[in-house]
This record gives C-alpha cells, sequence and structure tokens, in this order.
C-alpha cells in the first residue's frame, strides 16, 4: 500500500491537468481486485516512505501520515533487531545515509524514530493524532536509553491528552520511568492513575496487573508498608485466589476448612494454571509483602487484609510465604509463631496441620527441642481422634495421622523418659496422657500392645497401681497374641498387690476381689507358665482373707493338684488356707488334721527359731481347744475337761494352753468338782503368776474356798481381786469381804483378828469414802480392840465414829446415825469415869458438889446420844442416864457420916435426911427406866430396854418383879 501511495505521488512530468489526481480520486469508488502482496521487507519499506516525503509537496494531504508512518516503521526496525539481535543491514535510501534502525556501535538504533516523531511534531503541533505520535516518541527515547526524554515526553502526553486511548500504558510507562528514577510518590500517582481506569470486561486493560503490582512497590519505597500491602493483596486477589494446586485440590479456605481432595507440594510451586511471568510475579508479590508484614507486626498484622472470601481462599499463603522469610532471615521463633498463629486462627483449615508441621521442623532443625516438644503437642490435639478438625476434613485428618502417630509416640516416650529421671508425677501424667491418646487413635496397629505395655509400665512406676492393673490386663487379654501377654498379666498382679498395700480399710475388698479375678484369669490363659503356682497360691490366701471360704478351698486343692507338684512352700499356703478354712466354718476335728498335715511339711528345727511352725502350733492348739467348747457348749462338761487338758499334751507352750486351763477349771466348779478346780487353778498361778487371766483365777479360787469352807484362803484371794481390779466399786466390795472373812475366821485366834484388822484399816486409808462403811469399818476395828483388851483403841475409834458423823453433812445415813450416836455414848465413859472417882466423904458439901458437877456432864453425854433419836442409842442413852441417877441417889445414902453425929438419934435422922434427898433420884432413876420399858410397845425391845425392866424389877418388885406362868397353845384355835 505505501508503495503504491508513493507510486500515485510521483506521476511524469507534464501529465495534463485534465489528468486523474489524488483529490479526484477522493470522491471515486474503485473496485480493487484482491491484491497479491508485494514482496518487501522494513528497509525497503522506510526507504520508500523516504522517497515518498522527498518527493511530496509540505502541504500533501497524505504527507502527515506518511511521517507517522515513517516513524512507525523506523520503530518497528529497530524493536525488531532489539529483539532478534540482528546485524546491521545496509539501507535501501539513494542518498546514501547511514542505515536506518541501527546505531554507530551496531546495535538498535531509535534515533532515526526520535527525528520523525521530532519533526512530525514540529510540522503539525495541532494534529489529533499526535497522542499517538508523542506517546511512540516517548517509547523511541526510553528504548534509546533517553529516560528523562521518554519521560517529559509522557509527561506532555497526559497533560495535553487526558482522553487518549493510551493513557493507562502512558502513565505505566510513566511510572516505571519514575520508579527508576526513584521518584516513588509519583510513580504512585501514574500508576495510580492506570488503577483508576477501573475493569472493562469487554476491552480489559493490560497493564493493570502490572501497575496495581508496582504501585505497591511505589509505596512500599516510601514507607507506607499498610497502603503498600493493599495493592500487593490485589495482585495475589488476581493471579492465586481460586486456584487450584496442580494436583487439582482448589485452595479454598472458609471457617469450616477447605477442600483438602490430594497431596499439595510445599510452596508456591503447588499453585497450578500460572505462566512462567505470573509465577514469578506471584512468587515476587509474597515475598514484598511478606518484608512489610515483617516490618509491621508480623503475622499479627495480616487479618485486617484477609477480608474477602477469595483472600481466604490463599490466606494459609500469606502465613507461610511470612514463616519462610522468617526461617531464611534465622528469625525462628518469629517463623514458628507465623506458622502456629494460622493454625490456631483456622484450626479447621485443610492446610493448617500442614503449617503446624512446619513449627516443629523448624524448631527441630535448629534445636529447640522443648519448643518442637511443645509444637508436637499441639500437633496431635489438633488433629487427634477426637479432634473438631476429622469431622471438618475427613481425608485431611486421615493424611494428617501418620504425624500424629509419629508425634504421639515421640512424646509418650519423651516423657517417660522424662518421668523415670526426674520422679516427678507430673511429668508421669504428662506421658500417659500421650499413651492413651495413642492408644485410643491406632487402636489396631502392630505397636498399641506395646504402647499399652508401657503405659502400665509407666502407672505402676508412679505407684499408681489401680490404673496399672487395668492396662496391665488390658495388655495380656485384649490384644493379639504378642510377646509380652504373660509378663502383662503377671504385672497386672503385681499392680493390684501394689493397690491393695496403699488402699483405705474401706477400699481393700473391692481391689483383692479383682486381684483374685485377675489371678484366676491368668492361671487360665497362661497354664504352662512357671508363675501359677504362686499365681493360685496368692489366689487363694487373698479368697480366705475376703471370707470367700468355699472358692478359697477350691483354688488351694488346684494348688496342691497341679502336676508337676507345686513348691513346698506353695504347698503350706495350700494346706494353710484348707485348715483355716476348716477352722472358719467351725469344722474343728478337720482343722486338727489339717493343721497336723502342715506341721509334716514345716520340719522343725531346734536351733532356728520358726516363728510359721510356732503359729501353725498354735492353730493345732486351738482346734483341739475349739473341739472343747463344742463339747462344753453341747453339756457335755467331762469330754470338754478332755480336749482342755488335751491342749497341754499336743502344744504345752501354745499361748492357748492357759485359756484351756482356765476352761477346765471352769468346767469343774460346773461340776463342782471344787478339789480339781482348786488343783487346776492353783497350778495355772503357779505356772502364769502374771497372765492376763490370772484375775479369773482369784475369782474362781475364791468361790471354790468359799465352797470349801477355806476362809483365810477365801479371803487372800479377796484381797487379789481388789488390788486387781480398776472398777473402784467392786475393789471396795472384794476389800470388804476380805475383811469380813479375815473377821470369821478371826473369832478363834487373835492372830487372826489382827488380820481382819488390817484389812479393815487398809479399806480405810484406800476408801475413806463413802461415809457409812468407812464408819462401819471403825465400828469393827473398835469390836476387835474391845475383844483384845484395848479400850484406848476402842475408844479412839468410837470417838472417830461419833466426828465423822458429825461432819458427814449429807452423807449421813441411818447407820451412820446409829453408829455415832453409839460413838456419843463411847464418849460418855470417860466423864462416867470420872463422877465416879469422886466419893461422897467429909467434906461432904464439897464432896457433893463436885461428884454432882460430874454427873452433869455425864447427863449431857448422854443427851447428846439421846438427841440422835436413834432408837438403840436412845434406849442405851436413857438406860444409862437412869442408872446415873439410880447410883446418885445410893451414893447420898451411902456416904460418910459426919464425925459431928455422936448420937445413934442424930444419925438417924441424918440418915432420914440423906434418904429424903436421894429419893427423888431414885424416882427420876424409875420414871427413866419406865419410858425405856414402854419402848416396847413400839417394838423396840434391845437389850438396853430388857436392863430398864430388870433394873424397875429391882426399884419396883410389886409392878415389875412379877413372873408370868406359861399356861401352853391351845391348837384348836385356827
Amino acid at each position: 500500500a505505501a508503495a503504491a501511495l508513493a507510486a500515485c505521488a510521483s506521476g511524469p512530468t507534464g501529465t495534463p491537468d485534465n489528468e486523474p489526481t489524488l483529490a479526484s480520486l477522493k470522491g471515486r469508488e474503485v473496485a480493487l481486485a484482491p491484491d497479491p502482496g508485494v514482496v518487501t521487507n522494513e528497509a525497503q519499506t522506510i526507504a520508500a516512505y523516504r522517497k515518498f516525503l522527498e518527493s511530496t509537496a509540505p502541504s500533501a494531504p497524505q504527507r502527515r501520515e506518511a511521517m507517522r508512518r515513517l516513524g512507525d516503521l523506523e520503530m518497528d526496525l529497530a524493536d525488531s533487531r532489539a529483539a532478534n539481535d540482528e546485524p546491521v543491514a545496509a539501507s535501501g535510501s539513494a542518498q546514501g545515509t547511514k542505515n536506518a534502525g541501527s546505531s554507530a556501535a551496531g546495535g538498535p538504533d531509535y534515533r532515526a524514530a526520535i527525528a520523525r516523531y521530532q519533526d512530525f511534531l514540529k510540522q503539525h503541533p495541532k494534529d489529533a493524532g499526535n497522542d499517538r505520535v508523542l506517546y511512540q516518541l516517548a517509547r523511541a527515547h526510553e528504548l534509546g536509553g533517553e529516560l528523562e526524554l521518554a519521560l517529559k515526553t509522557l509527561d506532555r502526553l497526559v497533560a495535553e491528552y487526558p482522553q487518549t486511548a493510551v493513557m493507562a500504558e502512558a502513565q505505566f510507562r510513566r511510572g516505571e520511568l519514575l520508579f527508576t528514577t526513584r521518584e516513588y510518590a509519583k510513580a504512585e500517582r501514574a500508576y495510580g492513575t492506570v488503577l483508576a481506569g477501573g475493569t472493562n470486561l469487554a476491552n480489559p486493560n493490560p497493564y493493570r496487573e502490572r501497575a496495581l503490582y508496582m504501585h505497591g512497590w511505589s509505596v512500599f519505597k516510601q514507607g507506607r508498608l499498610e497502603d503498600a500491602l493493599h495493592s500487593f493483596f490485589g495482585v495475589l486477589d488476581l493471579k492465586v485466589a481460586g486456584r487450584r494446586d496442580d494436583a487439582g485440590a482448589v485452595a479454598k479456605g472458609s471457617d469450616k476448612g477447605g477442600d483438602a481432595g490430594s497431596e499439595r507440594r510445599s510452596g508456591l510451586e503447588a499453585i497450578a494454571g500460572l505462566s512462567r511471568a505470573d509465577r514469578e510475579l506471584v512468587e515476587d508479590t509474597f515475598r514484598v509483602a511478606s518484608l512489610s508484614l515483617a516490618n509491621l507486626q508480623g503475622a499479627a498484622s495480616i487479618p485486617p487484609y484477609i477480608s474477602t472470601d477469595a483472600r481466604r481462599s490463599y490466606e494459609f499463603r500469606v502465613y507461610e510465604q511470612l514463616g519462610e522469610l522468617y526461617a531464611k532471615q534465622e528469625r525462628i521463633k518469629d517463623a514458628a509463631d507465623t506458622f502456629s498463629l494460622f493454625a490456631r486462627q483456622q484450626p479447621l483449615h485443610a492446610q493448617a496441620p500442614q503449617l503446624q508441621a512446619r513449627v516443629i521442623d523448624i524448631y527441630q532443625r535448629t534445636g529447640f527441642a522443648n519448643l518442637a516438644l511443645e509444637a508436637k503437642k499441639e500437633y496431635v490435639v489438633r488433629y487427634g481422634v477426637q479432634s473438631d478438625f476429622r469431622r471438618a476434613n475427613p481425608d485431611g485428618w486421615a493424611r494428617a495421622q501418620p504425624l500424629v502417630k509419629t508425634h504421639l509416640t515421640e512424646l509418650a516416650r519423651h516423657h517417660h523418659a522424662l518421668a523415670q529421671k526426674s520422679k516427678l508425677s507430673a511429668d508421669s501424667q504428662e506421658a500417659v496422657r500421650w499413651y492413651r491418646s495413642f492408644i485410643a487413635s491406632f487402636p489396631q496397629e502392630p505397636d498399641t500392645a506395646q504402647n499399652n505395655f508401657l503405659l502400665a509400665e509407666l502407672l505402676f512406676e508412679d505407684a499408681r497401681f489401680g490404673e496399672a492393673a487395668v492396662e496391665y490386663q488390658k495388655t495380656a487379654y485384649d490384644y493379639p497374641r504378642h510377646a509380652r501377654n504373660a509378663d502383662a498379666g503377671y504385672a497386672a498382679l503385681l499392680s493390684f498387690a501394689g493397690d491393695e498395700k496403699r488402699a483405705a480399710a474401706a477400699e481393700l475388698a473391692p481391689v483383692q476381689r479383682a486381684g483374685v479375678q485377675s489371678a484366676l484369669r491368668f492361671a487360665k490363659e497362661f497354664k504352662d507358665d512357671t508363675r501359677v503356682g504362686q499365681v493360685l497360691t496368692n489366689a487363694a490366701e487373698k479368697l480366705f482373707a475376703l471370707r470367700d471360704i468355699e472358692r478359697a478351698e477350691t483354688v488351694a486343692q488346684q494348688v496342691l493338684a497341679l502336676k508337676p507338684e507345686a513348691l513346698p512352700a506353695q504347698r503350706r499356703v495350700a494346706w494353710t488356707v484348707l485348715s483355716h478354712a476348716a477352722f472358719e466354718r467351725g469344722a474343728f476335728a478337720d482343722a486338727e488334721r489339717g493343721y497336723t498335715q502342715l506341721l509334716a511339711l514345716t520340719p522343725e528345727r531346734p536351733s532356728v527359731p520358726d516363728a510359721g511352725r510356732n503359729d501353725v502350733v498354735e492353730r493345732l492348739a486351738a482346734s483341739v481347744y475349739k473341739q472343747g467348747e463344742q463339747a462344753r457348749a453341747a453339756g457335755q462338761a467331762r469330754d470338754a475337761v478332755t480336749h482342755f487338758d488335751r491342749v497341754a499334751a499336743l502344744a504345752p507352750q501354745s499361748s492357748v494352753r492357759a485359756n484351756a486351763q482356765i476352761d477346765a477349771a471352769a468346767a469343774l466348779i460346773g461340776l463342782k468338782d471344787w478339789e480339781g478346780a482348786t488343783r487346776t487353778l492353783e497350778d495355772f498361778r503357779q505356772r502364769y503368776p502374771n497372765h492376763a487371766l490370772a484375775g479369773d483365777v482369784s475369782d474362781k479360787l475364791a468361790l471354790a474356798y468359799l465352797e470349801r469352807q477355806q476362809w483365810p484362803q477365801a479371803a487372800a484371794e479377796f484381797e487379789r481381786i481388789a488390788a486387781r481390779h480398776s472398777d473402784l466399786k467392786l475393789a471396795r466390795s472384794a476389800l470388804w469381804q476380805a475383811a469380813e472373812l479375815h473377821e470369821k475366821a478371826g473369832d478363834k485366834t487373835p492372830a487372826q483378828r489382827a488380820a481382819a484388822a488390817k484389812v479393815y484399816e487398809r479399806y480405810l486409808t484406800q476408801f475413806p469414802q463413802p461415809l457409812e462403811p468407812a464408819l462401819e469399818a471403825r465400828y469393827r476395828l473398835a469390836r476387835i480392840a474391845k475383844a483384845d483388851g484395848n479400850p484406848g483403841r476402842e475408844f479412839a475409834l468410837m470417838k472417830e465414829i461419833f466426828q465423822a458423823d458429825q461432819r458427814g453433812g449429807d452423807a449421813r445415813t441411818g447407820r451412820t446415825k446409829t453408829l455415832g450416836a453409839m460413838g456419843a455414848i463411847a464418849m460418855a465413859e470417860p466423864a462416867l469415869a470420872e463422877y465416879r472417882k469422886v466419893p461422897l466423904v467429909e467434906p461432904l458439901a464439897k464432896q457433893l458438889k463436885a461428884k454432882k458437877a460430874r454427873m452433869e456432864e455425864v447427863l449431857k453425854a448422854y443427851a447428846v446420844a439421846s438427841e440422835y433419836g436413834v432408837a438403840e442409842a436412845t434406849t442405851a442413852a436413857t438406860f444409862h442416864t437412869a442408872a446415873l441417877y439410880q447410883d446418885f441417889g445410893r451414893a447420898l445414902i451411902t456416904s460418910q457420916r459426919p464425925k459431928s453425929l455422936k448420937k445413934k438419934a442424930e444419925i438417924e435422922q441424918y440418915t432420914v435426911m440423906l434418904e429424903e434427898q436421894a429419893y427423888p433420884f431414885e424416882e427420876k432413876a424409875i420414871e427413866l427406866h419406865e419410858v425405856n420399858a414402854r419402848r416396847s410397845v413400839s417394838g423396840v425391845y434391845d437389850q438396853w430396854v430388857k436392863s430398864s425392866f430388870k433394873a424397875l424389877g429391882e426399884l419396883r418388885p410389886v409392878r415389875y418383879g412379877k413372873v408370868e406362868v406359861s399356861e401352853g397353845t391351845i391348837d384348836a384355835i385356827r
């Protein structure tokens, strides 16, 4: 077309004016045949355009287009050579100028294009298409290395042609040039203009993605990292959001996790559908975004930018790339925290396990073992069997399980080793936690049984015996056969044993029962195991302790029936259980036979004390003793005595022999065999002087001695009883009885009375209260003193009785008052003695006065006794008072006569006077005796009443001296 245009512009000289011209052709329609094409090249075309411009008038309308076209061709030629790196070709110019599109150095040369565009702009400054010319000119400057001129040209373009169709590209190129010259704020605005054009789906902006990326960089270079991130995330929205990985899985995030339909490769290389350029753009965008986040608050700055579903689809990659940046920078903690933060914030996301695995990997590679351990804990908790992740992402959960299994094993073994070293329960509990988690997560794995065994071992080491037993049994019986079945079963029994030692009394029985069940199961499942004999032996013992007698006997019989035969020690235990069982159910004859067998298995070694053999002997003696008890209960007393005596013959040193001897004595007492009982009891006392049953001996001997009327011996036993008993009332009673028995025996000899007195005195020392028996004891002592002819001792005791009663207060009783009154009477004896010492002799008046004074003292003493109101004391006081009056009257009559009386008449007259003086005293005596006598009407007829009657018989014989004549009884009266 250019060639045809040039041909039209240079017709032959002298052509008539009426020949068709370009102007005449303007309005004509020409039918053109299809152009067969012209074989040419860019250089030839450029030469043709130059020739056309040289030969065309400046005002020719085609010239303007030809100039633009020539500039474009020169630009294309330079671009082509730059792209293909071709050698300089010869120019087709007839003028012989330098080659178009090449520089002097032989490379692409844009100066020809620049000159052509500049000429065009000078010749056509107002051309409507100058925006395109300016654009090409700017491009030529830029490609030619004249960046400042290129920028100025673009500035002119966007300023003069705001509606130009190339505005987006022009602004983009402005931004590139401004960014290159580090004018980042201007570059930001230029890129912003490109982005402000919006998105036109019908005519998409090819510079938008790149402009968005560079806009972010321009803002980043200004230090406005938050704003820069908006642009970078915009690029990622365009390039990454919703893309599938190279295995076909969509990297789509949501609150409920994502589709994890296949395995992923790590990193950005897993993103599918990206060209090489796009992949480089994405990688660089993630890199600069990560740098921005790292210079802000790291992973904490990410959430505000994840504002759409599109961004949530690649959110995990943002955390991943930031973490990888930290890892390259060796910021280990920041890297791990970043990976971990996403896993915590989005626990159900399909990629959460992958990022948490990176945390573990980083810590392990950099030697942070403890942090790696904690990260493993998080991993197995989040993605284990009980995790929410399992329900949200079953496929992803299945892929995570190999690591879960590995980490659970590592955690359990680590904490197990730590617990063994530290001995701390906290470390043990942590290991238990991970063992249990492994077992629950992988119940069918081949190594689960081994882990279960290690769990049981750990629990046992931590003294958690009950839990250990459960896990040992599970290991032994709930898994297919493996190398540790029998060992686990036996270890369960050791665990039950340990639990028994620590169990409270209320919890012991259930633990023992569980242990027995486990033992019987062991014996059944592993019957060829060499430990079965010991296991069954222990089970028999436990069953017996649990009072399951019947089952205990059955298991003991199993021990005795083992082939090969159980060890002697185990057989001894079996016979022990059988013998004890027979004893427990009252089959004492069977028990005796069993203990006899047991003794045969326990050889006697005289030089070595054998507590076990001694115990068997004791049990044998107990079996015989119990047979005696059974005979006694059946009323077969003689048979009982025989069995009790047999204990001494079979087991003379047994502890039950003493009991048997006491019980034999009791049976003899029951049979009233007092002599046999006494002999047995006296032998017991000789053999066992300090035995706890010695008190029973005293009781029984006291009875036997009483029955045999051996009073001193009986009294001695009661003294022992009194000395032994802590019950004061019982001790007091026994001591009193001992004293009475001594007193009973003491009627015959002074020594025996002394023995009684000694016990009464001990009684008063030990039991000064209650008042009544204490006064009674003094009274008994006074009687003994009287019998021994010791009036001083007698008087002192009676005085003590009187004084004690006077001070007795509320403790006084009728008996104490009686004894007190008798003491009062006894206290009159000294005054009476003094009265009797005064004779009525000259001078009579003086002596009479003295005797009356002594008489008044005696009367006062008897009056004290009478005031008690006690019949016995009152009658005694009345009698003694009457006797005193009678004696005083008699003393008057018999008093010495004055020497001055010489004559018989004077003496007779004096005697009559004395009789008159004595008469009132005699009458007073009669009156008092009559008072006493009248008491008989009230039923009081003691020795003092009788004495008063006798005195009245002497004083008034007519009235009181009569003798009654008995006439016998009349039987017929009914």
